[in-house]
């Protein structure tokens, strides 16, 4: 037996070979089913163009797309065809060219015969390594039945199989009906969908359905088309990665760190929770400078601000990020939610730390990350994935949570303090006629923390944490009330 039989065989898609475990099954076919406009012949193409680099023979034969259409379509992602031959199969009412006679003749009865003959025969010449069949619709179409399109297909599969090529059916998903009538004959099924929703770019994600043999990475991956072809997230999944290293934990400029007990402990997820404008972004961004001017790499998601707002804030409170951003060492993203997958997001962070080193993470703000969610339920589940694999690489997650209104009772959009080593809790509070802020730490699971509560001020020489308020009620409740003298409360030094 050929030891390569059923062998892993590129894609030629980034990331599909992951899900794959290596790729498609060599010498086997595959069906590869979407809806129009969902990805098929992106894929198929690529498929192609892998296998030319390989050395390999590689033939797309095309029922529903002319050479010419092909052509723009490689042109557009900067591709060449050089290499790959592409069978047209068109009635001859439909082409001038006399050499096109013998593909396919008007009575249905006979076209689908021709068809799969002139398909056969350009195979037999060739002994192709790599065949796209697009599309099967067409033959289901001309074979008028079930049963008949079912047994044509099944020939077509076993002749591959005695050619010794690797094949990509490609199905358009016309005849909803029979939809599963392919899936028993094929060796591997991908189904490739395209999700509109409300607002926003569309979204795609693929499921591979079966693939003998093989234990696949199951569930949906998402995955883009952009100019050089498809890319696919596949979806994180935490206990496959290495456990990475710890060490010390991460400490700020600021006197935050006693409140904490001395730090954010390696490979643990800190929650701040508060309104919008009380200093979570101030608080993250001194962690973040402090683990810079450690030589560390930080890596910041923006989704509610933008970059030359962040660092002008930054620059505000002390805090010099524009040269680390300049240097490499800080990541600064900003996501629009509207247009990134939640699979795309995982990956980027994934990268940011196995090939950038990223030893902190921040998310400003998980609200963002919401909306970022088309199926916002799943929210908890992918959040936990994603931090669950932080942790295990022994990276500091430093995840900021809006609450809904800025004073009085509050609420969050979505509850994942469970999921957080560390929960940091920040208040407005009124005191003398001037709002002021209160900062407490509500969990940590490791090590010890204060379980006081604290005022802090935000200036120009940055945080500032002040003695614990004796006095004060009502901060857990949302509507906070200072009972104490003005003494015991920050100065304001800048108004000096």
């Amino acid at each position: 037996m050929d030891q390569d039989d059923a062998a892993p065989t590129p894609t030629g898609v980034p990331g599909l070979d992951y899900v794959l475990r290596g790729g498609y099954a060599r010498y086997r076919s595959h069906l590869i089913e979407g809806r129009p406009g969902s990805g098929k012949t992106t894929l198929g193409l690529q498929f192609l163009i892998e296998g030319v680099a390989a050395g390999e023979t590689c033939l797309y034969i095309t029922l529903s797309e002319s050479k010419r259409e092909l052509l723009a379509v490689a042109t557009r992602h900067g591709w060449t065809l050089d290499g790959i031959v592409i069978l047209e199969l068109v009635p001859p009412e439909l082409s001038l060219d006399p050499s096109q006679l013998q593909t396919l003749v008007h009575s249905s009865d006979l076209e689908l015969g021709e068809t799969v003959r002139s398909a056969l025969a350009e195979i037999e010449t060739l002994k192709p390594d790599r065949v796209v069949f697009d599309s099967l619709s067409e033959i289901r179409l001309l074979s008028q039945g079930s049963l008949r399109y079912r047994r044509q297909v099944l020939a077509l599969k076993s002749f591959f199989l005695l050619n010794d090529a690797t094949v990509l059916l490609l199905d358009d998903l016309t005849a909803e009906h029979d939809d599963f009538n392919l899936h028993s004959i094929s060796h591997g099924v991908i189904r490739m969908e395209q999700l509109s929703p409300i607002y926003g770019s569309e979204r795609r994600r693929l499921r591979v359905i079966k693939m003998r043999g093989v234990e696949i990475r199951g569930g949906f991956h998402d995955f883009v088309i952009r100019p050089g072809g498809v890319i696919v997230f596949p979806r994180l999944v935490a206990a496959e990665h290495e456990e990475g290293l710890h060490g010390p934990p991460a400490l700020s400029d600021s006197s935050v760190d006693a409140l904490m007990g001395g730090g954010l402990a390696r490979g643990t997820s800190n929650l701040l929770i508060g309104p919008s404008g009380v200093g979570k972004s101030t608080i993250a961004s001194s962690y973040g400078h402090a683990a810079l001017l450690r030589g560390e790499r930080v890596l910041v998601l923006l989704f509610d601000e933008t970059k030359r707002i962040f660092l002008t804030r930054a620059a505000g409170v002390g805090l010099d990020l524009q040269k680390f951003v300049d240097q490499g060492a800080l990541l600064l993203e900003q996501i629009d939610p509207a247009d990134l997958s939640p699979g795309e997001l995982s990956t980027l962070i994934q990268k940011a730390v196995e090939l950038s080193d990223v030893r902190i993470v921040v998310i400003d703000s998980l609200t963002g990350y919401l909306n970022a969610l088309a199926e916002q339920q799943y929210l908890v589940l992918q959040m936990h994935e994603i931090l669950t694999y932080l942790n295990h690489k022994g990276v500091v997650t430093i995840l900021l949570l809006a609450n809904h209104g800025l004073i009085g009772n509050m609420s969050v959009p979505i509850d994942i303090t469970y999921l957080c080593d560390a929960v940091m809790l920040l208040r407005f509070f009124e005191s003398g006629g001037r709002l002021r802020r209160a900062i407490s730490v509500v969990k940590k699971r490791v090590g010890p923390h204060e379980d006081t509560i604290r005022e802090f001020r935000i200036g120009s020489q940055g945080l500032a944490v002040g003695e614990p308020l004796a006095e004060f009620r009502g901060i857990l409740t949302g509507v906070p009330l200072f009972e104490g003298t003005s003494s015991e409360l920050l100065e304001d030094k800048d108004r000096a």
